[in-house]
C-alpha cells in the first residue's frame, strides 16, 4: 500500500513487517479515527487544523518505519537477541499505528471533562485486548500474543526499552509525527524540525538500561538510544523546543483553550442536570452512563466521536434548562468566552500566586454576580500545563571519545529547558463581561 501524505510525501507499507497496517485498516475502530480531530476545536483559531487522528496514525506507523530502517544500520556490534527482529518490527509498527485508538472525541478534551472517564490509553488497551474488536481479531490471525505485545508497547514496555521508548518517551515517533503534522496544519513554522537528519544522528550508546515492571521485566539489559553529538544536537535541540513552542502557540492559545473550557462547562452542566432528573435530548448512551457514574461499554465509547458528540451540543440547544441551551448555543456560534492571563510576578511565592489568583478570580466572579450571570458557570479558571522535556534515560548523546552523556549536559539550551514545567494560567469569563473585567483586574 503506497499513499500521498501531505507532511511526508509518498509513504508505503508494502514489506511484510508494514503489511499489519493495511490489514488493519478496515477496522471499525481505526476508521473511527477518521472522525476524532487531531487537534479537538483549534482550528476555531487556526482554520487549517481540521486533521485527523486517522491520518496521525498513518505517520506514527511511516515514521516507526524509519526509525527500524535506521535501527538496523547501526545494530551490527549488537547481540541479536538485542536487534528488531521483523517480528519486533511488525509489533512496533502495529503499535504506532494503534497507539490512540482509545482517543475519544475533540481528543484529549473528553477525559478531560466527564467525571471519571477512563484515560485515552486504557481504552486503547481494552480495543486491544477484547476479542469482540476487529482490531483484537486481525491482530490475533497474526498472532495469538499480538495484542498484547501491542498493548504492552503502547504502555512502554518491552523487552527491549529503545524500542519501547520509540512508541512513547522522550523522542518517539508519536511527537515526530504530530509536530510535523500540526505545524503544517496550523501553518505554524515552529514546529518544523530536521526529521531525516535526526534520525541519520541515532547510535547506540554503551548505557545499558534495565526494563521498568511489565511484560518483559525479566530481560536483560538492553542499549540506550543516543544522538552523535557532533551530528546530531542541533537537530534534537530543534525537536525539542519544536514541541516548546508548539506548546506555547498552537496547544495553549486561547481560543483554543477556551472553547475546550466551554465544552467541559457544557458536559458538566449535562451531568448535572441528569442527577437532578431533569430530561435531555440526544444524550450519547456513553455519556448518559458515567453521568451515574457507570463506565460505559467498549461498544457505547466506540459509538462516541466528533461528529456524535457536537450533533449533541447542537441538539442540547433546545434543553429546557437555560444555561445548558446558552451555553450550546454560544459554542455553536463561537461566540466564546474571553480571557485575561495572570502571568507570574518577579519573586512571587507559590502562597502570593495562589492569593493573587484567588482575588481576581473572586473579583471577576462578583462581576457575573452583578450582571445576572452564575459565577460558577460563566467564569472559571483554566491552568494548562506541560513539561516540554522531561529528561531520562532513553536518549543519551554520544561522542567518538568520553562517556555518554545526557543531552542537558552538553546543550546550553537544554539544559535551562530540563525538566522545567511551562504554565499558562488565565480567567475565563462571558464575553459580555469583558470590559468590566479589564478595568477591574488592571485596576
Amino acid at each position: 500500500m503506497i499513499l500521498r501524505d501531505p507532511v511526508h510525501g509518498l509513504i508505503e507499507f508494502e514489506s511484510g513487517e508494514a503489511a499489519i497496517v493495511p490489514r488493519l485498516l478496515g477496522a471499525r475502530e481505526v476508521q473511527r479515527l477518521r472522525r476524532i480531530r487531531q487537534l479537538g476545536l483549534t482550528s476555531l483559531a487556526f482554520p487549517g487544523a481540521e486533521h485527523t487522528r486517522f491520518s496521525h496514525a498513518l505517520g506514527a506507523a511511516h515514521v516507526m518505519r524509519l526509525l527500524i530502517a535506521r535501527l538496523r544500520q547501526i545494530d551490527r556490534d549488537l547481540p541479536f537477541w538485542q536487534r528488531v527482529t521483523s517480528d519486533r518490527a511488525r509489533d512496533a509498527i502495529a503499535a504506532a499505528f494503534l497507539h490512540d485508538l482509545g482517543h475519544g472525541p475533540l481528543s484529549h478534551l473528553f477525559e478531560e471533562a466527564m467525571p471519571g472517564a477512563l484515560h485515552h490509553e486504557r481504552w486503547t488497551e481494552r480495543i486491544l485486548l477484547d476479542p469482540s474488536s476487529d482490531v483484537h481479531q486481525v491482530l490475533v490471525r497474526q498472532d495469538p500474543y499480538l495484542p498484547r505485545r501491542v498493548a504492552d508497547l503502547i504502555g512502554g514496555r518491552h523487552e527491549l526499552p529503545y524500542l519501547a521508548k520509540a512508541v512513547s518517551g522522550t523522542f518517539d515517533v508519536d511527537r515526530c509525527d504530530y509536530l510535523l503534522r500540526d505545524a503544517h496544519a496550523t501553518g505554524v513554522r515552529y514546529g518544523e524540525y530536521d526529521l531525516p537528519w535526526l534520525l541519520r544522528s541515532l547510535r547506540f550508546s554503551d548505557v545499558q538500561v534495565e526494563m521498568p515492571g511489565g511484560g518483559a521485566a525479566s530481560a536483560p539489559p538492553a542499549p540506550a538510544l543516543a544522538i552523535d553529538g557532533t551530528k546530531g544536537m542541533s537537530a534534537i535541540e530543534s525537536f525539542l523546543l519544536a514541541r516548546f513552542f508548539m506548546f506555547q502557540q498552537v496547544y495553549f492559545h486561547k481560543t483554543t483553550r477556551s472553547a475546550e473550557w466551554m465544552i467541559g462547562a457544557i458536559l458538566r452542566r449535562v451531568v448535572t442536570r441528569l442527577a437532578a432528573g431533569d430530561r435531555i435530548p440526544e444524550v450519547p448512551t456513553a455519556v448518559a452512563a458515567m453521568a451515574v457514574g457507570e463506565m460505559p461499554t467498549l461498544e457505547q465509547y466506540l459509538e462516541l466521536d466528533d461528529q456524535v458528540l457536537l450533533g449533541a451540543i447542537h441538539a442540547w440547544e433546545a434543553a429546557p434548562d437555560p444555561v445548558l441551551s446558552d451555553l450550546a448555543r454560544r459554542l455553536r456560534v463561537r461566540s466564546l468566552f474571553k480571557s485575561v492571563e495572570l502571568f507570574p510576578e518577579p519573586g512571587e511565592s507559590p502562597a502570593e500566586r495562589d492569593a493573587r489568583r484567588a482575588s481576581a478570580l473572586e473579583t471577576v466572579r462578583e462581576i457575573a454576580q452583578s450582571a445576572g450571570l452564575d459565577p460558577e458557570v460563566y467564569v472559571g479558571v483554566d491552568v494548562a500545563e506541560d513539561t516540554p522535556y522531561a529528561e531520562d534515560a532513553s536518549l543519551m548523546v554520544v561522542y567518538s571519545k568520553g562517556r555518554p552523556r545526557r543531552p542537558a549536559e552538553v546543550s546550553f539550551l537544554l539544559d535551562r529547558l530540563r525538566n522545567e514545567t511551562m504554565t499558562r494560567t488565565r480567567i475565563l469569563f462571558a464575553p459580555e463581561l469583558r470590559d468590566t473585567v479589564r478595568e477591574a483586574l488592571i485596576r
